[in-house]
């Protein structure tokens, strides 16, 4: 299965993360699908690729609980469904 979730890089405690596709069994950093967006949340910066993820979405990816509360945020469900 394939899983929308948040990939760590940076340095300790200046954490940010680059939302990825990536299949579920692989660990948390390794290689992904495809990136799909940013996320910064000390500055809370938010920079996604609608259109790759709403293709994912759409072909059955499932996100985690933190992304897609970004994705809420972003409004990404409302084209999903149109």
């Amino acid at each position: 299965m394939i899983k929308i979730r948040l990939k760590k890089f940076g340095k300790k405690r200046e954490a940010s993360y680059r939302i990825v596709a990536i299949e579920s069994k692989k660990r948390r950093d390794g290689r992904p699908i495809e990136e799909l967006g940013f996320y910064n949340p000390r500055t809370d910066e938010t920079r996604l690729n609608v259109p790759a993820i709403v293709a994912r979405l759409k072909n059955g990816a499932q996100p985690t609980e933190t992304v897609r509360s970004i994705l809420r945020k972003a409004q990404v469900f409302d084209q999903v469904n149109a």
